[in-house]
């Protein structure tokens, strides 16, 4: 009966207004994201993107260092589209930063964009000269 309803008044579950990188042929990496409205304000989601190969170079060598990057959020009015946000990681792939400075970069454009209730982003470096490090900068989880 609900489905009726829906298909009848021409509302959907989810909004895409404004949405132009997904379903698009991908341009390459970018630093634009973009979002959609998170409807589900009564209950308090946590948002994970997890980003298995992420890439950007030593500010020294200019060597390739590799991560694992987690992004967790609770959204406050928007979310993340995630097609968006894979282009902006990939805008890393070039960028000659430390890996404490990249972690705090994502975590700041990230927040800028979004502004939501607490965002998370680890980074988990692999090994390089025996040392793997591992970076987590965060806001509105507990102290900031």
């Amino acid at each position: 009966m609900a489905q009726a309803k829906r298909k009848k008044t021409g509302t959907r579950l989810s909004d895409t207004t404004g949405i132009t990188m997904l379903g698009a042929a991908t341009r390459g990496p970018s630093r634009r994201l973009e979002s959609f409205p998170f409807h589900h304000r009564e209950n308090r989601t946590r948002i994970i993107f997890r980003c298995q190969e992420f890439s950007c170079l030593c500010p020294v060598t200019g060597q390739p260092d590799y991560a694992k990057i987690d992004v967790e959020y609770i959204p406050s009015g928007r979310a993340i589209e995630s097609k968006s946000f894979k282009n902006y990681l990939w805008s890393f792939r070039n960028e000659k930063a430390f890996h404490e400075d990249i972690v705090n970069k994502i975590l700041n454009d990230v927040h800028d964009f979004l502004k939501p209730e607490a965002i998370r982003v680890t980074g988990y470096f692999n090994v390089r000269g025996g040392i793997a490090i591992d970076v987590v900068a965060e806001r509105g989880f507990g102290k900031d």
